[in-house]
Protein backbone atom coordinates (compact mmCIF):
# COMPACT_ATOMS: atom_id res chain seq x y z
CA UNK A 1 0.00 0.00 0.00
CA UNK A 2 1.26 3.42 -0.83
CA UNK A 3 1.32 5.80 2.08
CA UNK A 4 0.64 9.50 2.04
CA UNK A 5 4.38 10.10 1.97
CA UNK A 6 6.25 10.63 -1.33
CA UNK A 7 5.42 7.80 -3.72
CA UNK A 8 7.69 4.91 -4.51
CA UNK A 9 7.59 2.58 -7.47
CA UNK A 10 8.61 -0.55 -5.66
CA UNK A 11 6.33 -3.56 -5.77
CA UNK A 12 5.57 -5.26 -2.44
CA UNK A 13 7.27 -8.55 -1.64
CA UNK A 14 5.87 -11.72 -3.15
CA UNK A 15 3.67 -13.52 -0.61
CA UNK A 16 5.15 -16.75 0.61
CA UNK A 17 3.48 -19.96 -0.56
CA UNK A 18 2.56 -22.15 2.37
CA UNK A 19 3.60 -25.80 2.00
CA UNK A 20 0.81 -28.36 1.84
CA UNK A 21 0.12 -29.97 5.18
CA UNK A 22 -1.45 -33.32 5.87
CA UNK A 23 -4.77 -32.89 7.57
CA UNK A 24 -6.38 -35.24 10.04
CA UNK A 25 -9.74 -36.70 9.16
CA UNK A 26 -12.80 -35.26 10.81
CA UNK A 27 -15.63 -37.57 11.98
CA UNK A 28 -18.46 -38.28 9.53
CA UNK A 29 -21.31 -35.78 9.61
CA UNK A 30 -24.42 -37.07 11.35
CA UNK A 31 -26.81 -34.53 9.82
CA UNK A 32 -27.14 -31.98 7.03
CA UNK A 33 -24.07 -29.96 6.17
CA UNK A 34 -24.14 -26.49 7.75
CA UNK A 35 -21.51 -23.78 7.43
CA UNK A 36 -20.45 -22.72 10.90
CA UNK A 37 -18.45 -19.66 11.88
CA UNK A 38 -16.37 -19.19 14.99
CA UNK A 39 -15.13 -16.04 16.66
CA UNK A 40 -12.57 -17.99 18.64
CA UNK A 41 -9.02 -18.75 17.66
CA UNK A 42 -7.89 -20.85 14.74
CA UNK A 43 -8.94 -24.47 14.90
CA UNK A 44 -6.81 -27.48 14.15
CA UNK A 45 -6.30 -28.44 10.50
CA UNK A 46 -9.17 -30.49 9.08
CA UNK A 47 -9.49 -32.99 6.27
CA UNK A 48 -10.44 -31.29 3.03
CA UNK A 49 -12.40 -34.29 1.70
CA UNK A 50 -16.18 -34.38 1.77
CA UNK A 51 -17.55 -37.44 3.56
CA UNK A 52 -21.07 -38.82 3.76
CA UNK A 53 -22.87 -42.06 4.62
CA UNK A 54 -24.60 -44.04 1.89
CA UNK A 55 -28.15 -45.03 2.77
CA UNK A 56 -28.18 -47.56 -0.11
CA UNK A 57 -24.81 -49.15 0.53
CA UNK A 58 -23.43 -51.28 3.30
CA UNK A 59 -24.01 -49.91 6.82
CA UNK A 60 -21.20 -47.69 7.95
CA UNK A 61 -19.58 -47.48 4.55
CA UNK A 62 -18.03 -44.05 3.92
CA UNK A 63 -17.74 -42.43 0.49
CA UNK A 64 -15.21 -39.68 -0.07
CA UNK A 65 -15.06 -37.04 -2.77
CA UNK A 66 -11.50 -35.88 -3.28
CA UNK A 67 -10.58 -32.31 -3.97
CA UNK A 68 -8.23 -31.65 -6.89
CA UNK A 69 -4.63 -30.81 -6.14
CA UNK A 70 -4.18 -27.36 -4.61
CA UNK A 71 -1.88 -24.91 -6.38
CA UNK A 72 0.18 -22.11 -4.96
CA UNK A 73 -1.36 -18.69 -5.57
CA UNK A 74 0.49 -16.83 -8.36
CA UNK A 75 2.06 -13.50 -7.49
CA UNK A 76 0.05 -10.42 -8.40
CA UNK A 77 1.98 -7.57 -9.98
CA UNK A 78 1.56 -3.84 -10.34
CA UNK A 79 0.70 -2.42 -13.75
CA UNK A 80 1.93 1.16 -14.13
CA UNK A 81 0.68 3.97 -16.30
CA UNK A 82 2.59 4.16 -19.57
CA UNK A 83 3.66 7.73 -18.85
CA UNK A 84 4.76 8.85 -15.43
CA UNK A 85 2.48 11.39 -13.80
CA UNK A 86 3.48 14.99 -14.34
CA UNK A 87 2.14 15.82 -10.90
CA UNK A 88 4.24 15.75 -7.74
CA UNK A 89 1.11 15.90 -5.61
CA UNK A 90 -0.01 13.62 -2.84
CA UNK A 91 -1.00 10.06 -3.58
CA UNK A 92 -3.12 7.43 -1.89
CA UNK A 93 -3.84 3.79 -2.59
CA UNK A 94 -7.41 2.50 -2.40
CA UNK A 95 -8.42 -1.15 -2.15
CA UNK A 96 -11.93 -2.37 -2.87
CA UNK A 97 -12.57 -5.80 -1.42
CA UNK A 98 -15.81 -7.76 -1.15
CA UNK A 99 -14.83 -10.00 1.75
CA UNK A 100 -17.94 -12.26 1.49
CA UNK A 101 -20.17 -11.74 4.50
CA UNK A 102 -20.29 -14.78 6.74
CA UNK A 103 -24.10 -14.69 6.64
CA UNK A 104 -24.10 -14.87 2.83
CA UNK A 105 -21.59 -17.71 2.89
CA UNK A 106 -23.86 -19.73 5.18
CA UNK A 107 -27.16 -18.93 3.44
CA UNK A 108 -25.96 -19.46 -0.15
CA UNK A 109 -24.10 -22.73 0.15
CA UNK A 110 -25.14 -23.69 -3.39
CA UNK A 111 -22.53 -21.23 -4.68
CA UNK A 112 -19.70 -22.98 -2.81
CA UNK A 113 -20.34 -26.69 -3.32
CA UNK A 114 -16.75 -27.35 -4.45
CA UNK A 115 -15.13 -25.31 -1.68
CA UNK A 116 -13.66 -27.24 1.28
CA UNK A 117 -15.82 -26.69 4.34
CA UNK A 118 -12.88 -25.53 6.43
CA UNK A 119 -12.04 -22.87 3.81
CA UNK A 120 -15.51 -21.39 4.36
CA UNK A 121 -15.05 -20.89 8.10
CA UNK A 122 -15.00 -17.21 9.00
CA UNK A 123 -12.10 -17.50 11.45
CA UNK A 124 -9.95 -18.98 8.66
CA UNK A 125 -11.13 -16.51 6.02
CA UNK A 126 -10.70 -13.54 8.36
CA UNK A 127 -7.05 -14.40 8.87
CA UNK A 128 -6.46 -14.57 5.11
CA UNK A 129 -8.38 -11.33 4.45
CA UNK A 130 -6.42 -9.40 7.07
CA UNK A 131 -3.16 -10.77 5.69
CA UNK A 132 -4.18 -9.73 2.17
CA UNK A 133 -5.02 -6.18 3.27
CA UNK A 134 -1.80 -5.81 5.23
CA UNK A 135 0.29 -7.18 2.37
CA UNK A 136 -0.92 -4.60 -0.17
CA UNK A 137 -0.87 -1.93 2.52
CA UNK A 138 -3.61 0.40 1.25
CA UNK A 139 -4.24 3.85 2.67
CA UNK A 140 -7.94 3.12 2.46
CA UNK A 141 -10.02 -0.06 2.16
CA UNK A 142 -13.67 0.77 1.57
CA UNK A 143 -15.37 -1.62 3.94
CA UNK A 144 -15.74 -1.68 7.75
CA UNK A 145 -14.09 1.72 7.94
CA UNK A 146 -14.74 2.19 11.65
CA UNK A 147 -12.69 -0.92 12.40
CA UNK A 148 -9.62 0.68 10.84
CA UNK A 149 -10.32 4.37 11.51
CA UNK A 150 -7.56 4.65 14.13
CA UNK A 151 -4.93 3.30 11.77
CA UNK A 152 -6.13 5.62 8.99
CA UNK A 153 -5.49 8.66 11.19
CA UNK A 154 -1.90 7.51 11.57
CA UNK A 155 -1.60 7.58 7.78
CA UNK A 156 -2.50 11.24 7.43
CA UNK A 157 -6.16 10.65 6.51
CA UNK A 158 -8.86 12.57 8.29
CA UNK A 159 -12.57 11.74 7.96
CA UNK A 160 -14.54 14.96 7.39
CA UNK A 161 -18.01 13.63 6.59
CA UNK A 162 -19.81 10.34 6.18
CA UNK A 163 -23.20 9.43 4.79
CA UNK A 164 -25.02 6.23 3.92
CA UNK A 165 -27.85 5.25 1.60
CA UNK A 166 -30.39 2.70 2.78
CA UNK A 167 -31.92 1.60 -0.50
CA UNK A 168 -34.88 -0.03 1.24
CA UNK A 169 -36.17 3.49 1.96
CA UNK A 170 -36.51 3.98 -1.81
CA UNK A 171 -38.05 0.59 -2.58
CA UNK A 172 -34.73 -0.58 -4.01
CA UNK A 173 -34.23 -3.67 -1.85
CA UNK A 174 -32.19 -3.81 1.33
CA UNK A 175 -28.70 -3.01 0.07
CA UNK A 176 -26.69 -0.04 1.33
CA UNK A 177 -23.97 2.32 0.11
CA UNK A 178 -21.56 4.56 2.01
CA UNK A 179 -20.04 7.90 1.03
CA UNK A 180 -17.08 9.48 2.85
CA UNK A 181 -15.18 12.74 2.57
CA UNK A 182 -11.49 12.49 3.49
CA UNK A 183 -8.70 14.98 3.80
CA UNK A 184 -5.15 13.87 3.05
CA UNK A 185 -2.25 15.57 4.84
CA UNK A 186 -4.44 18.58 5.65
CA UNK A 187 -4.40 19.60 1.98
CA UNK A 188 -6.32 17.39 -0.45
CA UNK A 189 -9.98 16.54 -0.01
CA UNK A 190 -11.76 13.79 -1.91
CA UNK A 191 -14.93 11.68 -1.82
CA UNK A 192 -14.97 7.88 -1.59
CA UNK A 193 -18.17 6.00 -2.37
CA UNK A 194 -18.64 2.32 -1.66
CA UNK A 195 -21.50 0.05 -2.75
CA UNK A 196 -22.55 -3.59 -2.95
CA UNK A 197 -25.21 -3.70 -5.64
CA UNK A 198 -28.06 -6.22 -5.58
CA UNK A 199 -26.95 -9.58 -6.97
CA UNK A 200 -30.22 -10.79 -8.55
CA UNK A 201 -29.63 -10.79 -12.34
CA UNK A 202 -33.37 -10.53 -12.98
CA UNK A 203 -33.65 -7.11 -11.34
CA UNK A 204 -31.62 -4.85 -13.60
CA UNK A 205 -33.99 -2.00 -12.78
CA UNK A 206 -33.01 -2.17 -9.11
CA UNK A 207 -29.31 -2.43 -9.98
CA UNK A 208 -29.51 0.71 -12.12
CA UNK A 209 -31.42 2.55 -9.44
CA UNK A 210 -28.88 1.73 -6.74
CA UNK A 211 -25.91 2.79 -8.87
CA UNK A 212 -27.73 5.93 -10.01
CA UNK A 213 -28.37 7.00 -6.43
CA UNK A 214 -24.76 6.38 -5.44
CA UNK A 215 -23.49 8.58 -8.27
CA UNK A 216 -26.05 11.30 -7.61
CA UNK A 217 -25.29 11.46 -3.89
CA UNK A 218 -21.51 11.29 -4.38
CA UNK A 219 -21.75 14.17 -6.85
CA UNK A 220 -23.89 16.24 -4.46
CA UNK A 221 -21.43 15.79 -1.59
CA UNK A 222 -18.45 16.56 -3.83
CA UNK A 223 -20.14 19.78 -4.97
CA UNK A 224 -20.88 20.66 -1.35
CA UNK A 225 -17.14 20.56 -0.65
CA UNK A 226 -16.23 22.64 -3.68
CA UNK A 227 -16.20 20.12 -6.52
CA UNK A 228 -13.57 17.79 -5.03
CA UNK A 229 -12.53 14.56 -6.81
CA UNK A 230 -14.49 11.33 -6.37
CA UNK A 231 -13.48 7.67 -6.19
CA UNK A 232 -16.25 5.07 -6.49
CA UNK A 233 -15.58 1.48 -5.53
CA UNK A 234 -17.36 -1.74 -4.80
CA UNK A 235 -19.12 -4.80 -6.12
CA UNK A 236 -21.48 -3.47 -8.79
CA UNK A 237 -22.73 -6.96 -9.76
CA UNK A 238 -22.63 -5.85 -13.38
CA UNK A 239 -20.22 -7.10 -16.01
CA UNK A 240 -18.21 -4.71 -18.22
CA UNK A 241 -19.57 -6.30 -21.41
CA UNK A 242 -23.26 -5.89 -20.65
CA UNK A 243 -25.44 -5.62 -23.75
CA UNK A 244 -28.28 -3.19 -23.15
CA UNK A 245 -29.59 -3.53 -26.70
CA UNK A 246 -31.94 -6.18 -25.32
CA UNK A 247 -33.48 -3.57 -23.00
CA UNK A 248 -34.45 -6.41 -20.70
CA UNK A 249 -34.08 -5.77 -16.98
CA UNK A 250 -33.68 -9.51 -16.50
CA UNK A 251 -30.51 -9.52 -18.59
CA UNK A 252 -29.33 -5.95 -18.19
CA UNK A 253 -26.43 -6.60 -15.81
CA UNK A 254 -24.66 -8.98 -18.18
CA UNK A 255 -24.65 -11.80 -15.66
CA UNK A 256 -27.08 -13.84 -17.77
CA UNK A 257 -24.54 -13.82 -20.58
CA UNK A 258 -21.79 -15.08 -18.31
CA UNK A 259 -19.97 -18.29 -19.00
CA UNK A 260 -22.08 -20.17 -16.48
CA UNK A 261 -25.46 -18.95 -17.72
CA UNK A 262 -26.73 -18.00 -14.30
CA UNK A 263 -30.35 -17.85 -15.38
CA UNK A 264 -30.56 -19.60 -18.74
CA UNK A 265 -34.35 -19.78 -18.62
CA UNK A 266 -34.77 -16.00 -19.03
CA UNK A 267 -36.92 -15.17 -22.01
CA UNK A 268 -35.14 -13.90 -25.09
CA UNK A 269 -38.17 -11.90 -26.12
CA UNK A 270 -38.04 -8.14 -25.85
CA UNK A 271 -39.17 -7.16 -22.38
CA UNK A 272 -41.52 -4.23 -21.79
CA UNK A 273 -40.66 -2.18 -18.72
CA UNK A 274 -43.43 -1.41 -16.24
CA UNK A 275 -43.84 2.06 -14.75
CA UNK A 276 -42.47 0.83 -11.42
CA UNK A 277 -39.37 -0.67 -13.04
CA UNK A 278 -38.66 2.53 -14.97
CA UNK A 279 -39.04 4.51 -11.75
CA UNK A 280 -36.61 2.15 -9.99
CA UNK A 281 -34.00 2.65 -12.70
CA UNK A 282 -34.34 6.37 -13.45
CA UNK A 283 -36.10 7.83 -10.42
CA UNK A 284 -39.27 8.72 -12.32
CA UNK A 285 -41.80 6.75 -14.33
CA UNK A 286 -41.80 9.59 -16.92
CA UNK A 287 -38.01 9.50 -17.47
CA UNK A 288 -36.86 6.78 -19.84
CA UNK A 289 -33.12 7.45 -19.77
CA UNK A 290 -30.90 6.26 -16.92
CA UNK A 291 -27.91 8.59 -16.86
CA UNK A 292 -25.58 9.99 -14.25
CA UNK A 293 -24.07 13.42 -13.50
CA UNK A 294 -20.40 12.43 -13.39
CA UNK A 295 -17.57 12.24 -15.89
CA UNK A 296 -15.86 9.13 -14.57
CA UNK A 297 -13.12 6.79 -15.74
CA UNK A 298 -12.23 3.22 -14.80
CA UNK A 299 -8.85 2.88 -13.12
CA UNK A 300 -8.14 -0.50 -14.73
CA UNK A 301 -9.46 0.40 -18.18
CA UNK A 302 -7.36 3.57 -18.31
CA UNK A 303 -4.09 1.64 -17.90
CA UNK A 304 -3.48 -0.38 -21.03
CA UNK A 305 -0.35 -2.08 -19.73
CA UNK A 306 0.64 -5.54 -20.93
CA UNK A 307 -1.58 -8.01 -19.13
CA UNK A 308 -3.19 -11.31 -20.06
CA UNK A 309 -5.68 -10.83 -17.26
CA UNK A 310 -7.67 -7.99 -18.86
CA UNK A 311 -10.07 -7.81 -21.78
CA UNK A 312 -9.94 -5.57 -24.85
CA UNK A 313 -11.55 -2.77 -22.85
CA UNK A 314 -8.85 -3.01 -20.21
CA UNK A 315 -11.10 -4.32 -17.44
CA UNK A 316 -10.01 -7.43 -15.50
CA UNK A 317 -11.18 -10.74 -16.93
CA UNK A 318 -12.27 -11.97 -13.52
CA UNK A 319 -12.61 -10.46 -10.06
CA UNK A 320 -15.06 -13.04 -8.69
CA UNK A 321 -15.53 -16.81 -8.99
CA UNK A 322 -18.09 -19.11 -7.48
CA UNK A 323 -20.23 -22.04 -8.66
CA UNK A 324 -22.42 -19.92 -10.96
CA UNK A 325 -20.21 -17.07 -12.09
CA UNK A 326 -16.69 -16.35 -13.29
CA UNK A 327 -16.10 -12.79 -14.37
CA UNK A 328 -15.72 -9.14 -13.38
CA UNK A 329 -18.17 -7.20 -11.23
CA UNK A 330 -15.81 -5.08 -9.06
CA UNK A 331 -14.63 -1.63 -10.15
CA UNK A 332 -12.64 1.42 -9.07
CA UNK A 333 -13.86 4.57 -10.84
CA UNK A 334 -12.59 8.14 -10.44
CA UNK A 335 -13.23 11.68 -11.64
CA UNK A 336 -11.15 14.67 -12.74
CA UNK A 337 -8.63 15.96 -10.20
CA UNK A 338 -7.09 12.50 -9.88
CA UNK A 339 -4.83 10.38 -12.05
CA UNK A 340 -4.43 6.63 -11.78
CA UNK A 341 -0.73 5.82 -11.63
CA UNK A 342 -0.91 2.04 -11.20
CA UNK A 343 -3.29 -0.86 -10.53
CA UNK A 344 -2.83 -4.31 -9.07
CA UNK A 345 -3.24 -6.97 -11.73
CA UNK A 346 -5.73 -9.77 -11.05
CA UNK A 347 -5.03 -13.50 -11.06
CA UNK A 348 -5.01 -15.55 -14.28
CA UNK A 349 -8.35 -17.08 -15.22
CA UNK A 350 -6.63 -20.43 -15.76
CA UNK A 351 -5.52 -20.50 -12.14
CA UNK A 352 -9.00 -19.56 -10.94
CA UNK A 353 -10.53 -22.40 -12.94
CA UNK A 354 -8.20 -24.90 -11.30
CA UNK A 355 -9.47 -23.89 -7.88
CA UNK A 356 -13.03 -24.83 -8.95
CA UNK A 357 -14.30 -21.88 -6.97
CA UNK A 358 -13.34 -19.34 -4.34
CA UNK A 359 -12.64 -19.08 -1.43
CA UNK A 360 -9.72 -21.49 -1.02
CA UNK A 361 -7.32 -22.18 1.82
CA UNK A 362 -5.10 -19.45 0.38
CA UNK A 363 -7.76 -16.94 -0.75
CA UNK A 364 -10.22 -15.72 1.86
CA UNK A 365 -13.16 -14.54 -0.28
CA UNK A 366 -15.01 -15.35 -3.49
CA UNK A 367 -13.81 -11.94 -4.77
CA UNK A 368 -10.30 -10.70 -5.43
CA UNK A 369 -9.34 -7.32 -3.99
CA UNK A 370 -8.73 -4.67 -6.62
CA UNK A 371 -6.23 -1.94 -5.81
CA UNK A 372 -5.32 1.35 -7.49
CA UNK A 373 -2.96 4.21 -6.65
CA UNK A 374 -4.30 7.70 -7.33
CA UNK A 375 -2.31 10.92 -7.62
CA UNK A 376 -3.85 14.34 -7.07
CA UNK A 377 -3.39 16.58 -10.09
CA UNK A 378 -2.85 20.32 -10.07
CA UNK A 379 -6.49 20.93 -10.98
CA UNK A 380 -7.52 19.41 -7.65
CA UNK A 381 -5.29 21.83 -5.73
CA UNK A 382 -6.54 25.11 -7.20
CA UNK A 383 -7.21 27.75 -4.57
CA UNK A 384 -10.34 29.77 -3.98
CA UNK A 385 -8.47 32.95 -4.86
CA UNK A 386 -7.65 31.59 -8.30
CA UNK A 387 -11.30 30.79 -8.87
CA UNK A 388 -12.37 34.27 -7.80
CA UNK A 389 -10.03 35.83 -10.37
CA UNK A 390 -11.88 34.22 -13.25
CA UNK A 391 -14.05 36.55 -15.28
CA UNK A 392 -17.76 35.98 -15.80
CA UNK A 393 -17.06 35.09 -19.41
CA UNK A 394 -14.54 32.44 -18.41
CA UNK A 395 -16.98 30.99 -15.90
CA UNK A 396 -19.72 30.76 -18.50
CA UNK A 397 -17.37 29.06 -20.94
CA UNK A 398 -16.29 26.61 -18.25
CA UNK A 399 -19.88 25.79 -17.40
CA UNK A 400 -20.64 25.06 -21.06
CA UNK A 401 -17.65 22.72 -21.21
CA UNK A 402 -18.79 20.98 -18.05
CA UNK A 403 -22.27 20.43 -19.48
CA UNK A 404 -20.71 18.88 -22.54
CA UNK A 405 -18.65 16.46 -20.46
CA UNK A 406 -21.16 15.48 -17.80
CA UNK A 407 -24.26 13.41 -18.35
CA UNK A 408 -27.55 14.50 -16.82
CA UNK A 409 -30.94 12.88 -16.51
CA UNK A 410 -33.20 13.54 -19.45
CA UNK A 411 -36.96 13.59 -19.92
CA UNK A 412 -38.86 11.93 -22.76
CA UNK A 413 -38.65 15.13 -24.79
CA UNK A 414 -34.87 14.94 -24.72
CA UNK A 415 -34.73 11.48 -26.28
CA UNK A 416 -34.08 11.06 -29.95
CA UNK A 417 -35.91 8.50 -32.06
CA UNK A 418 -32.86 6.28 -32.04
CA UNK A 419 -32.38 4.45 -28.70
CA UNK A 420 -29.05 4.92 -26.99
CA UNK A 421 -26.94 1.79 -26.68
CA UNK A 422 -23.92 1.73 -24.45
CA UNK A 423 -21.50 -0.43 -22.52
CA UNK A 424 -20.23 -0.33 -18.97
CA UNK A 425 -16.76 0.49 -20.22
CA UNK A 426 -13.87 2.69 -19.14
CA UNK A 427 -15.60 6.05 -19.40
CA UNK A 428 -19.08 7.20 -18.45
CA UNK A 429 -20.82 3.91 -17.64
CA UNK A 430 -24.61 3.77 -17.37
CA UNK A 431 -25.72 5.85 -20.32
CA UNK A 432 -28.78 3.71 -20.96
CA UNK A 433 -32.10 4.25 -22.70
CA UNK A 434 -35.00 2.11 -21.56
CA UNK A 435 -37.49 1.21 -24.29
Amino acid sequence: MASAAPRTRLSPPTPAIQPHRKRARSPPASGPVVWRSSSSGNGAPRDHRRRWQSSAGAPGRVYERHRPQQYGVPSRRWVFAEEASTSDGDACTIMSYNILADTNARYHTDLYLDVPWDAMRWDSRRRLIIREIRHWDPDLEVDRFRDIATEMKNRGLCLLEEDSIDFSEYNLRNNVAQIFVFELNNTQKFVVGNIHVLFNPKRGDVKLGQIRMLLENANAIAEKWGGIPIVLAGDFNTTPDLDISLHDRRQLSGLDGSEYGLYDLCSLLKYQWSGEEVRNATGSSNVMVAKHPLNICSSYAMLKGNSNNRDHQGEPLATSYHKKFLGTVDYLWYTAGLECSRVLDTLPVGFLRRTRGLPTREIGSDHLPIVAEFVFTESAASTDSDEEDESDEDKESEQEATRAQHIYFSSDSDISDEPTHGLLDGANPLNITLV
